[in-house]
């Protein structure tokens, strides 16, 4: 009769395909595994033997090389290859190679330009899931890394490192052309800038170049007319942060600038310096 039989059992009627569903659902359930500490299922004992590992905290792989140690055997042939740097996984669009077949995933969309991971607030892409989360901590305001020296919070682990390092006094990244040092790599490759004469941002309205964005940006300032340093104490308005700490004085009558021939002190260095002009003759 097939699929579409019937059997009758008691008050109620069953399809053969019913029962046969049932049935086959029974012997999958036999056949599964489940977590005692979670209730996660596995298919294989050896699937759910791997897992218990996250809660025994069992990791009987170890490195021969450092002290590191894993719960996977795959996982510690992973990490192997920090030691020996094999990189055994190429991209076949450029000349790069990877250590995990993950990190060469996630390479490959340098080039295809897949972005999988999307923000739910607003609608941004992204193409590591690491990224998103960074991103997500925009909406949510979320800090989940502190400073254990003075208390600062930040979204990023990166950020949380570069603020230790004003503790710490750390400067890690050296320049290869004078002996100077700095805390970010980014501080260098601008400070590198003065040795190259590289000056990668340019002024769309003139063609004046600039080797910091900053300086690009205080430039534009000069055709835009904006001035977005007001002053608290009488609404004047000014293109730079520098010029409005100068005026402030006014108000405040601070003279940080003083004479070591006399007793005469100014507001302004540039104001010094004409002084300092009258002692030298």
């Amino acid at each position: 009769t097939g699929s579409s039989g019937v059997v009758h059992t008691g008050d109620h009627v069953e399809t053969f395909s019913t029962s046969r569903e049932q049935h086959q659902e029974d012997h999958r359930a036999k056949r599964s595994h489940h977590c005692p500490h979670c209730k996660e299922i596995f298919p294989l004992p050896s699937k759910l033997k791997i897992h218990l590992k996250i809660h025994t905290g069992e990791k009987p792989y170890s490195c021969s090389d450092c002290v590191a140690s894993f719960f996977r055997l795959g996982t510690l042939k992973q990490h192997e290859r920090i030691h020996t740097g094999e990189k055994p996984y190429s991209c076949s669009d450029c000349v790069k190679c990877f250590t995990t077949s993950t990190e060469l995933k996630i390479h490959q969309r340098t080039h295809t330009g897949e972005k999988p991971y999307s923000c739910s607030d607003c609608g941004a892409r992204f193409s590591r899931l690491g990224t998103l989360k960074q991103h997500e901590r925009t909406h949510t305001g979320e800090k989940p890394y502190s400073c254990s020296d003075c208390g600062a919070s930040f979204s990023r682990l990166g950020n949380l490192k570069q603020h230790e390092r004003m503790h710490t006094g750390e400067k890690p990244y050296s320049c290869s052309d004078c002996v100077k040092c700095f805390t970010t790599s980014t501080e260098l490759i601008v400070h590198q800038r003065t040795h190259t004469g590289e000056k990668p941002y340019s002024c769309s309205d003139c063609g004046k170049s600039f080797s910091q964005l900053g300086d690009l940006k205080r430039h534009e300032r000069i055709h835009t007319g904006e001035k977005p340093y007001s002053c608290f104490n009488c609404g004047a308005s000014f293109s730079h942060p520098g010029t409005l700490k100068q005026h402030e004085r006014i108000h405040t009558g601070e003279k940080p600038y003083s004479c070591s021939d006399c007793w005469a002190s100014f507001s302004r260095l540039g104001t010094l310096k004409q002084h300092e002009r009258i002692h030298r003759g």
